[in-house]
Parts: C-alpha cells; sequence; structure tokens
C-alpha cells in the first residue's frame, strides 16, 4: 500500500532523512517509532505531499505521492498540529472535507455525531485541544479513506475517548481494509494497535518487522546462577544486563528458545523469559544501556 524507497531530503545541510525505505502492508496498522528529531514528522509530510523529495520515491497504491490530487483525496492526515480555517466552526470544516473528499458519507457523520458530542457551530480555535482532536477524527473518519495517517493522533484526549477512537480506526481496519501509519511516542499503547513497527533513526529505517517478528527477535531472561557464580560469563551476548541480589536481568538478540539453550550449559538455579514491551525493544534496538535512562549523582 504505502512504498518508501531511498528517501532523502535535506535542509540547510542537514539530512533530516538519508535514503529511508519502508513498506507498509494494505489493511496494516503500522508502528512507526524513533526518538526526538528522528524524522518522522519529515517522513509523514512526504507521505502527505507538503514535502518534495530531494531523492528518491514515494507511492500509495503505485501511485506517486507528489502533486497527485486524485490520489490525496484518498488520503487522510490527522497531525500533531491539526490545520483548520482559524474562522472555521467544525460544520464549515465538514463542507470543506465534502469538497474535497468525493467519498465523504453524511450517513456516516450522522452516526459518528453521537460519538463526539461536538457542537458543529462552535469555532473550532474556540474548542480545548482534546475536543479539535475530536473533530480531527469525526472529520477524517467520515471522508472514508483508504490511507490514514497518525501524528501523535490521541495525544490530549481522555483514555475513555482515546479506547473510542482506536476502536473506530480498528473498526474500519477490519472491515474496510483500510491502511493506518501512526507515529506516536506512547509505545505501550501502540503496542495494543499495531501489527507492524518501523524503528527510525537519524533520518535513517534502522528496521521494520511484523509486531510479533520483533518480539522474538528479543528477549527478557531472568537468571539465578550456580553458588558461587556472580558474574554473567563473558561469551553471553548481552546487549544489556542488571542485578538485583542474585537474580540477574539479561536481555539477548535471540529467540526464547535460544536463549534457553545457551544459558543451559552453566546449570543454571533458575531461568525465566519475561515478554518484552515495545518500549524496551525500542530502546535497546537503539543501542542499549547507552540510550536507557541514566541516573545523576548529585
Amino acid at each position: 500500500m504505502i512504498q518508501v524507497r531511498n528517501l532523502t531530503k535535506t535542509f540547510d545541510g542537514f539530512a533530516a532523512l538519508q535514503e529511508a525505505s519502508l513498506t507498509v502492508p494494505r489493511g496494516s496498522v503500522y508502528g512507526l517509532v524513533g526518538p526526538n528529531g528522528a524524522g518522522k514528522s519529515t517522513l509523514i509530510r512526504h507521505l502527505t505531499g507538503i514535502y518534495r523529495p530531494d531523492s528518491g520515491e514515494i507511492t500509495i497504491d503505485g501511485e506517486p505521492v507528489w502533486e497527485n490530487a486524485s490520489l490525496k483525496a484518498r488520503v487522510a492526515v490527522i497531525p500533531d498540529d491539526w490545520y483548520y480555517f482559524s474562522s472555521a466552526s467544525i460544520r464549515d470544516m465538514m463542507r470543506f472535507y465534502r469538497g474535497f473528499y468525493p467519498r465523504f458519507s453524511m450517513e456516516r457523520w450522522e452516526k459518528l455525531r453521537d460519538i463526539f458530542r461536538l457542537d458543529e457551530k462552535r469555532l473550532i480555535r474556540h474548542l480545548s485541544k482534546g475536543m479539535q482532536k475530536q473533530a480531527a477524527f469525526w472529520l477524517s473518519l467520515s471522508a472514508m479513506p483508504d490511507c490514514l495517517i497518525l501524528d501523535e493522533p490521541v495525544d490530549g484526549l481522555d483514555p475513555v475517548m482515546r479506547r473510542q477512537v482506536w476502536s473506530l480506526v480498528m473498526g474500519d481496519v477490519s472491515e474496510r481494509g483500510s491502511t493506518v501509519l501512526v507515529s506516536s511516542h506512547n509505545l505501550r499503547e501502540l503496542e495494543d494497535v499495531c501489527d507492524h513497527v518501523g524503528i527510525l533513526d537519524h533520518g535513517k529505517v534502522l528496521l521494520e518487522r511484523s509486531l510479533a517478528q520483533l518480539q522474538d527477535n528479543m528477549v527478557k531472561l531472568q537468571v539465578v546462577f550456580p553458588d558461587g557464580m556472580t558474574e554473567v560469563p563473558a561469551e553471553i551476548p548481552v546487549l544489556h544486563a542488571s542485578r538485583i541480589g542474585r537474580i540477574h536481568t539479561l536481555i539477548l538478540r535471540m529467540n526464547a528458545d535460544e536463549a534457553t539453550a545457551l544459558l543451559a550449559q552453566y546449570q543454571p538455579l533458575l531461568v525465566d523469559a519475561v515478554p518484552l514491551t515495545l518500549e524496551e525493544i525500542f530502546i535497546y534496538e537503539l543501542g542499549g544501556a547507552d540510550y536507557a535512562v541514566k541516573d545523576i549523582v548529585l
């Protein structure tokens, strides 16, 4: 559905994107994650046709994005800083969206009214940030897009509305085959909704895999070694190690079966595989302990 090949973009000599490549399968929810300044927003602005690449190729359904109005009419985007006309009400923006999106559904607009419960006549600039995000979802989901691109989409929403919005988005994925790319720092939330993940850092896509593959490629083990063995053997390829009492917590880049078999030769008293969260995978893929939170002694 979405294909980015060797995308490069430079601003005043600074390479925001460096031959970045990623593939978002049709009907999937793809989580784009990375630290601040990694290039996520720049990549999204290319996907929506705001930026023209210096080099590389961006296609959706095989069609180039740049200056392709008919393709953009099938793509809805909710950026972190959602744009609206300063003097517009929600209803004014609805009329604008209807003029741009040929599949805009008034039937769906009316159904979603009962969920978002916003006053259509109010000026958007007078709404809170959370209410503006609700209005953005109301408009975008009514547009019936094939592709939905989201940048920090639920920031500002209360927990109940966050769950409601994700339910609507996932419903479109399952029922209409919509494709969703979402960039967020809330990795715990992405873990619940994404089936594919790409990690972006310093303008490059370090890796992209299905979430299941990503979790199967790294393991956290809690280990108790035999009496007299206090240190982790140097030949074990540990990404990160910590210790509380006799319990060692090890992060290894392999699956649980391989790691358990590797440690068996040391006859440990305990080996317990613990599921890694997406946040932990993100931290250790970006440099292990060097990227982790550090303590400062004052």
